[in-house]
C-alpha cells in the first residue's frame, strides 16, 4: 500500500468511527511506525483536512451547522476544574479547548473535547495520573474555552450557571 493510499484510509477512519483514533494503534492497523501516522496526519491537516489531536487521539470535526459556539472567558482555582467542567457538559454542553494567553508565547490552545461525565472523570484522573498543571496555572486562574452547545437556550443554562458559581467573568 502506497502513501497516498494510507492517508485516504486514514481520512476514512477518522471520518467514519465515533472515537478518536490513538497513532499507536492506527500505526498497528496499517503496519507502520506510529511517526510515519504524525507525518501522514500533518500531511492530511496540510491538504486542508480538519484533524483534531485530543488526549484521547485523532478525531475530524463533525461541524454540525445548527450547533452554535462560543469563547467564554473564566477563572478559578485548579480544584474546581472539575466541577466546572461538570457544570458545562451537566447541562449538554462540549467543551472543545482550553484558551490562554501567555505574555511570552501568545495563545497556547489545548484541544480537549469533554463532551459528558465520562470524558470529564477520565480528563481529570489523567491531570492526577500524570501530576499535570493546567494551562491556567500560568494564568493564576484565566483562561477561555470554546463551548458547543445544541441551541441558544441550552448555552445560556450553561452561561447562567457558570456565572451563579462566579467562574464565568463578565463586565
Amino acid at each position: 500500500m502506497g502513501s497516498k493510499e494510507r492517508r485516504k484510509l486514514i481520512e476514512e477512519i477518522l471520518k467514519n468511527r465515533p472515537e478518536p483514533q490513538k497513532g499507536q494503534n492506527l500505526a498497528r492497523e496499517f503496519g507502520v511506525t506510529r511517526q510515519v501516522i504524525v507525518k501522514d496526519i500533518a500531511i492530511l491537516r496540510a491538504s486542508g483536512v480538519d484533524i483534531i489531536a485530543t488526549p484521547e487521539g485523532y478525531m475530524i470535526s463533525k461541524e454540525n451547522r445548527q450547533k452554535i459556539k462560543r469563547v467564554i472567558a473564566v477563572s478559578h482555582k485548579p480544584e474546581n476544574i472539575e466541577d466546572e467542567l461538570t457544570c458545562i457538559v451537566s447541562f449538554g454542553g462540549t467543551i472543545e479547548n482550553v484558551i490562554i494567553e501567555h505574555p511570552l508565547y501568545g495563545e497556547i490552545r489545548g484541544m480537549l473535547m469533554v463532551k459528558n461525565l465520562y470524558d470529564v472523570q477520565n480528563f481529570i484522573e489523567k491531570s492526577k495520573k500524570y501530576k499535570a498543571e493546567p494551562l491556567s496555572a500560568l494564568t493564576k486562574g484565566v483562561h477561555l474555552h470554546t463551548i458547543e452547545a445544541d441551541n441558544e437556550e441550552i448555552m445560556q443554562r450553561i452561561l447562567n450557571a457558570l456565572k451563579e458559581k462566579k467562574y464565568l467573568i463578565s463586565d
